[in-house]
């Protein structure tokens, strides 16, 4: 592969580890960085460089932009991959990491500017055609969000413009429900996002959330990877995901990943991206969002597809076209990742940093297990909670279910709480197997 020789992974944990596998792989020198937490990380050991960004918390390392860039000059970094998260979706990092003449392997700043302020996503996405839920411009007080939720008709949501991952989003039924959410939304999503511009969407009943994995390269080409079906969430955050969506109507299919084609290159995209949008109980699709980075479960897009996603971001980032077009792919069988997290699903899914002191990992065909961590590793509290992906492949849905079914068994974690337990009891039922669940259906459930 011509192009970057030497990528520091700007990241951590498993996304990291299999950063710098893709890279190995297309011969192309891996540099890891760490934080304190992190010095003998399993993503460390397996890069070929790698240089210490600053203290544990997130703040002081892996969103110090100044020392990641610090870090790439140091070790002659020619390329940055942002991995998900931490500086992923920050357009002024990435034109920071071109302006120090490197290469960012993802879009273009241009792009994440765009479709990172989520009420200008909305806009963009309508004059590409794409359907959107109806809602309103920016609010910047009481009065002119009373008027836009009178406008939408209740339920709505209060969002955050600059909101991702689920947060900055909070549901309001009524107009006195809307003038005690509608501050704390705000302070909210300034906490979280440095900006506490909202704006409001007209609620759907039970929705499905169903997003599409997109790739393009610099020489026009644009394809869909088919649609991962993301609707078992808790507090908007995803936990299991499956390829394809199941229960969706062909045609809604095919015009679901057209649409999500048709916005990228409407906006000039570039590299791995994904759109997502939530499906009504009569299969009308409409944009949410767009995710302008690798997903945390783009593996399941991978099993179905036979495509190496994080491989095809760092050809398009050397500049090389896609070699293949939408009509070379087709999707066989099913695939379902779920995420491991060490929390306690019996204690409100309380944080259960510590050390793990037995961890077995599942085998057999078409399971595979990314991670970050080995036996005597410590999960951190300064970083998210996840402790690895199990992802499972079948020639049908039934079979990877079984086969979920199965490593789970296999599966052991010791030394701290994880999310196993909530995983066998998901994979067992009955509704969640016989077809597609809502946004809220994990919550009643939990209830």
């Amino acid at each position: 592969m011509t192009g970057p020789s030497r990528v520091l992974v700007a990241n951590r944990g498993e996304i990291a580890v299999r950063i710098i596998r893709a890279c190995h792989a297309a011969g192309v020198e891996a540099v890891a960085v760490y934080s304190d937490a992190d010095k003998n990380s399993r993503w460390v050991q397996l890069a070929d460089h790698a240089v210490h960004i600053g203290a544990s918390p997130a703040s002081k390392s892996y969103l110090n932009a100044a020392a990641v860039l610090e870090a790439a000059r140091s070790t002659h970094a020619d390329a940055i991959h942002p991995g998900y998260g931490f500086l992923s979706e920050n357009s002024r990092f990435a034109r920071a990491v071109q302006d120090a003449g490197l290469v960012l392997v993802g879009p273009p700043p241009s792009a994440i500017e765009l479709m990172g302020d989520k009420a200008t996503a909305r806009a963009t996405a309508q004059a590409a055609g794409v359907p959107v839920i109806p809602g309103s411009a920016p609010v910047t007080d009481l009065a002119s969000a009373q008027a836009a939720a009178d406008q939408l008709g209740y339920p709505v949501l209060v969002k955050a413009a600059a909101g991702g991952g689920g947060r900055g989003i909070r549901p309001v039924s009524s107009a006195a429900e809307l003038a005690d959410v509608l501050p704390a939304a705000q302070a909210e999503a300034r906490s979280a996002f440095g900006d506490g511009t909202s704006y409001l969407e007209r609620a759907l009943a039970r929705p499905r959330h169903v997003e599409v994995q997109l790739l393009a390269d610099d020489h026009g080409g644009a394809v869909h990877l088919f649609e991962r079906d993301c609707s078992v969430q808790r507090r908007r955050q995803k936990l299991l995901e499956e390829a394809p969506a199941p229960g969706l109507h062909e045609e809604t299919r095919q015009r679901i990943g057209e649409a999500a084609v048709r916005l990228a290159r409407h906006v000039g995209y570039r590299n791995a991206g994904t759109v997502e949008f939530l499906v009504d109980e009569d299969q009308h699709f409409y944009f949410m969002e767009m995710n302008t980075r690798i997903q945390v479960e783009h593996p399941i897009t991978e099993v179905i597809s036979g495509v190496d996603l994080v491989a095809e971001q760092l050809r398009i980032a050397a500049g090389t076209p896609l070699s293949f077009t939408q009509d070379d792919l087709v999707p066989t069988g099913a695939a379902i990742e779920l995420r491991i997290n060490a929390e306690d699903p019996d204690r409100g899914f309380a944080p259960s940093p510590g050390e793990v002191t037995t961890f077995d990992l599942p085998g057999g065909p078409g399971v595979r297990v990314d991670t970050g961590l080995a036996r005597g590793d410590r999960i951190s509290p300064f970083y998210d909670s996840m402790i690895a992906k199990l992802i499972c492949w079948g020639t049908d849905r039934d079979q990877a279910y079984a086969r979920a079914e199965q490593a789970l068994r296999e599966f052991r974690i010791e030394g701290v709480a994880s999310t196993i337990p909530l995983h066998r009891r998901l994979v067992g039922n009955d509704k969640l197997r016989s077809g597609p669940v809502h946004t809220t259906w994990l919550e009643e459930q939990l209830e």
